[in-house]
C-alpha cells in the first residue's frame, strides 16, 4: 500500500490546511495507507521535509496553496519523488489546471485520487536570476502589475480567493507605470510596452484567472502572455475577461511559446512565481519537460 508523507503548510488557505488533511487522512488510513504528517514553518523547511520523505521512497503530498505545492514540486523535480497535491490554500490553480476534486467538506474523491492514481509526467520551470540562481517552478511567472496585485493579496485581511486577488488588481493597476520590456522567446528578440508578461506553464493563476487558455502541463512549452500599455478602463474590463479566457482575443494580448525565455525591463520591476513575490527583473526560465511525476 501506499506510503505518504504530507507537508503541511499551517498558515495556508486562513489555516485550512491542518483541517483539510485530517478528514482525508481518515479515509487514506482506513483504506490502509501509511500517512505521516509535518507541520513546516518555512518554504525552505517544506522542501527539506520533502527532499526527506523521497529519499525514503515515499510520496510526498503537499498540503496548502499554491506557494507550497510550487516550493515543494520545485524541489522534487528532477528527484523521480512522486508528488500529490491536497488544495487547501488562497489559489490552487496548479490543482485546478490538474482538475483535482477540491471541496474540503467530501474528501473521498480526492483521497480515492491519491490512493489509486497512476503517477504522469509535468513539466517544471526552471528560474534564474541574480538573486535567485536556480529555482524550479510549477505554474506561472508572471513580471509586472500582477506581481503587484498578488502581494497585496497575500497581505489582505478580509478577503480570500479571488477576492483577494480582484482587490489586489483594482489596488495594483491605480498606481502602475507601463515598464518596457525585452522578452526573448527561444533565442528571438521582442519588445513590449505594457503591464505585464506572463510565462504560462498553467492555465490558471491569481486564484482561477485563466490567463493562458491554451497553457498545457505536460506539452513541453511555456506559454507567454504580453499584455501591452492601454487605457486603465480596458485594463479593468481586460481582468474581468481573465474568469473565461476571453481576453487573449484583444489586440492588446499577444501570445508567444516557447522553451526558454529571458525577460528584462527598463527598470526595477517585480516579478513572482507560484504566488511567491521577491524579486526583480531580469529573470531567464527555462521549461524542464516531465521533470516531475504527480498524481492527477
Amino acid at each position: 500500500m501506499r506510503q505518504f508523507t504530507a507537508v503541511v503548510n499551517p498558515t495556508a488557505g486562513g489555516s485550512t490546511g491542518a483541517a483539510t488533511l485530517l478528514h482525508l487522512a481518515r479515509l487514506l488510513r482506513e483504506a490502509g495507507a501509511e500517512l505521516e504528517t509535518e507541520y513546516s514553518h518555512s518554504l525552505a523547511h517544506a522542501q527539506d521535509i520533502a527532499r526527506r520523505a523521497g529519499e525514503r521512497g515515499r510520496i510526498v503530498l503537499a498540503v496548502g496553496g499554491d506557494g507550497i505545492a510550487g516550493g515543494i514540486g520545485g524541489a522534487l523535480s528532477g528527484t523521480g519523488t512522486v508528488l500529490g497535491l491536497v488544495p487547501a490554500g488562497r489559489g490552487n490553480d496548479f490543482a485546478r489546471a490538474l482538475k483535482l476534486p477540491a471541496d474540503p467538506a467530501d474528501p473521498a474523491a480526492l483521497a480515492d485520487l491519491l490512493l489509486h492514481a497512476e503517477p504522469r509526467p509535468v513539466d517544471t520551470i526552471e528560474v534564474e536570476s541574480a538573486v535567485h540562481p536556480r529555482t524550479v517552478v510549477l505554474g506561472s511567472v508572471y513580471a509586472g502589475v500582477d506581481a503587484v496585485a498578488n502581494r497585496h493579496a497575500n497581505h489582505a485581511r478580509l478577503l480570500r480567493g479571488a477576492a483577494s486577488y480582484y482587490a489586489g488588481g483594482l489596488r495594483a493597476v491605480t498606481t502602475w507605470r507601463a515598464a518596457d520590456y525585452r522578452v526573448t522567446v527561444d533565442g528571438t528578440e521582442h519588445t513590449h510596452r505594457g503591464y505585464t508578461v506572463v510565462a504560462a506553464n498553467s492555465p490558471y493563476y491569481g486564484s482561477g484567472r485563466l490567463i493562458a487558455p491554451d497553457a498545457r502541463v505536460d506539452d513541453g512549452l511555456l506559454d507567454v502572455v504580453m499584455i501591452r500599455e492601454a487605457p486603465r478602463r480596458l485594463f479593468f474590463a481586460l481582468m474581468n475577461e481573465l474568469r473565461t479566457g476571453a481576453h487573449i482575443h484583444r489586440p492588446e494580448v499577444r501570445v508567444l511559446r516557447g522553451r526558454e525565455l529571458r525577460i528584462e525591463a527598463n527598470r526595477p520591476v517585480p516579478y513572482g512565481a507560484d504566488g511567491e513575490v521577491d524579486a526583480t527583473l531580469p529573470v531567464t526560465l527555462r521549461v524542464r519537460p516531465g521533470d516531475l511525476p504527480v498524481l492527477y
